[in-house]
């Protein structure tokens, strides 16, 4: 079965930036979209922003301007760079297919402190 593994959370200051990572055992060529997720404590997991095939991307208004998805067909991986971050942004961040298709991986904390 598809297994999805993120990486490259951690602590970091406001307006810091991170890169995650979420790697694949599929070709990602082959799904439309795939995007990032995160869940805060308390809240229910959102969808903060889509790969579409073609290089075209979606955003969520909260981190719009400040987070880019970007996608590496060859790796099997797909990235989220977060920049300008928020004390608002800490969350375990997770990668799926949109509608959600596979199992969830274990996903990557995302913590912003000062």
């Amino acid at each position: 079965q598809v297994q999805l593994v993120e990486s490259g959370g951690g602590l970091v200051q406001p307006g810091g930036s991170l890169r995650l990572s979420c790697a694949a055992s599929v070709a990602i060529f082959t799904i439309n979209r795939l995007g990032w997720y995160r869940q805060a404590p308390g809240k229910e997991r959102e969808l903060v922003a889509v790969s579409l095939s073609g290089a075209v991307a979606n955003y969520a208004d909260s981190v719009k301007g400040r987070f880019t998805i970007s996608r590496d067909n060859l790796k099997n991986t797909l990235y989220l760079q977060m920049n300008s971050l928020k004390p608002e942004d800490t969350a375990v961040y997770y990668c799926n297919t949109d509608p959600i298709k596979l199992r969830w991986g274990q996903g990557t904390q995302v913590t912003v402190s000062s």
